[in-house]
């Protein structure tokens, strides 16, 4: 009897079913979390092709160097692109690396697919789309903007809701930048803050053609059932597509549901058979013989010590692969592992709150202080949302103390000046281990928006390899060294004052941010 098996409801009838429980495989490192793979893809790399990357201006010089040297493809799916000069000058490299790739060929192989949120993506007059437009007209067989918009978001609501309150219904979240077989997964957008003072934490896998492949295949599938972005600045569906939100909202779930499944079976069938043929034979003896032939045949191909497994959760079409696989973790963690969790906002579903008061790890939650969450000092309404924060956060914390568990779980505020902060994720760390052998990277905030609303996709990066489970660890160290701890007269401090209403409204509206 695993606690797994509880959690299996909350799948979709295409995905598959885990068929094996955490507890009955190899309990010693990385394998544990083999499981993983009856439900996605699972990728087995060396940890060489992973680098774990610390700054924003780090990302940032990383995306221009890798657009300029692109042949075959730049995939970016994102909430939005920014409109200022930072933003500007990656739309430059885009147009001059698809005006070499002309030059050189006559006829270029380079593909830009950019993916973004129709909502965010359309607001003010200058916006993602003005930004995007000249390069869909000056390369209109090669740029691809697909705008997704949520079908939840239609009728009397979409006529009602005013610009950037309509985005509280359902976004496009997830942030993956592609570049041939290199592949960014970040929680970053792609806007001048996170190039410059918005911590983040961003992962590149390099070399990785079948995750890139992935990764590919997923913007792409989503692009289908989005809005593409025209040459004069008007959208329109793909052929023969249900649209999101005057069409039938069912067909158009029921076909979106399909369209990513299919990436993500046709992925995890194409990596089942390379696992026969290699390193997750069923019989040790065949796998043996496959080493030994591949050393015999001169294969300089490293054997994988690094897994990635990539987890989507798209709630408005029944996929909800992230959600499982985070329950699971936090339900099977054991007693004396550390578990690291860090969110730009503190909003934690019920369920995953129930489990870490509930289970036997430690927990270390780092989260914004005030002053460094990204809608500090906003005008109207959303500047009320920090104190929204405060409030969560202060009844989590009184839960914590009800039930007198502050040794075992920890609140961490990440406060630095002139910075905000956008970091999300998660290490695991194994009992007895001083480094992390798990972590959990890309788009979610592990909040009710993440489960519930938006599209979302993380990986689970798995490794064996002691050099990148200290880069992970350093990371972690790195982002943790600028807070501190949390207690009751964090709460006493000026400015943590919440306003009454604040109060009253926060229950009602805490799902929509």
């Amino acid at each position: 009897r695993s606690s797994w098996l509880l959690l299996a409801p909350l799948l979709t009838p295409p995905v598959p079913v885990i068929t094996a429980p955490p507890c009955s495989l190899c309990p010693e490192g990385a394998h544990r979390f083999q499981w993983i793979r009856n439900l996605v893809p699972e990728f087995g790399i060396s940890s060489s092709h992973v680098k774990v990357l610390s700054s924003p201006a780090e990302f940032y010089e990383l995306l221009k160097v890798q657009i300029k040297t692109a042949k075959q493809r730049v995939v970016m799916a994102s909430l939005y692109l920014g409109t200022g000069l930072l933003e500007q000058e990656l739309v430059d490299c885009l147009e001059e690396t698809l005006e070499k790739s002309l030059q050189a060929k006559g006829s270029s192989n380079l593909r830009v697919s950019i993916l973004l949120d129709y909502t965010r993506g359309s607001r003010g007059r200058k916006n993602s789309r003005t930004m995007l437009i000249p390069l869909l007209q000056r390369f209109p067989e090669q740029v691809r903007v697909s705008l997704f918009h949520t079908p939840n978001l239609r009728g009397l609501l979409k006529l009602l809701i005013p610009e950037r309150f309509n985005e509280t219904i359902g976004l496009q979240h997830i942030k993956v930048y592609l570049f041939d077989d290199n592949v960014i997964l970040s929680g970053a957008n792609l806007s001048d803050l996170y190039f410059t003072n918005r911590q983040d934490r961003y992962v590149l896998l390099q070399d990785s053609p079948e995750i890139a492949d992935f990764f590919t295949e997923l913007v792409d599938a989503i692009g289908d059932v989005s809005l593409q972005l025209q040459r004069d600045d008007t959208v329109q569906m793909m052929e023969g597509m249900v649209h999101p939100y005057q069409g039938d909202k069912m067909a158009y779930c029921e076909i979106a549901n399909r369209r990513v499944m299919e990436v993500i079976t046709s992925a995890r069938t194409r990596q089942e058979l390379l696992h026969a043929k290699t390193f997750h034979s069923s019989q040790q003896g065949s796998s043996l013989l496959s080493q030994q032939g591949s050393q015999a045949s001169g294969a300089l191909k490293p054997e994988p010590d690094t897994w990635i497994y990539p987890l989507i959760q798209m709630k408005p079409f029944g996929i909800q692969i992230d959600e499982m696989v985070t329950e699971t973790l936090l339900t099977e963690a054991e007693r004396d592992a550390r578990i690291y969790l860090t969110t730009g906002y503190f909003n934690l579903t019920q369920a995953y709150m129930d489990l870490i008061l509930g289970t036997r790890a430690e927990y270390r939650i780092l989260l914004a202080s005030p002053e460094v969450n990204g809608f500090f000092g906003a005008k109207g309404v959303a500047g009320a949302i920090p104190a929204a924060y405060v409030y969560i956060e202060h009844q989590f914390y009184s839960e914590v103390c009800y039930l007198q568990q502050q040794e075992r779980v920890q609140l961490q505020e990440y406060s630095r000046a002139g910075w905000t902060f956008h970091a999300k994720g998660l290490w695991l760390y194994l009992a007895g281990s001083d480094l992390p052998c798990l972590t959990l990277i890309g788009s979610p905030n592990f909040g009710y928006r993440s489960v519930h609303r938006d599209l979302e996709a993380q990986v689970a990066i798995v490794t064996e390899n002691k050099a990148l489970q200290q880069q992970l660890h350093q990371e972690q160290e790195q982002l943790y060294l600028c807070s501190g701890v949390v207690s009751s007269s964090t709460f006493e401090q000026p400015n943590r004052y919440v306003k009454l209403w604040v109060k009253l409204v926060t229950p009602l509206i805490k799902n929509f941010f």
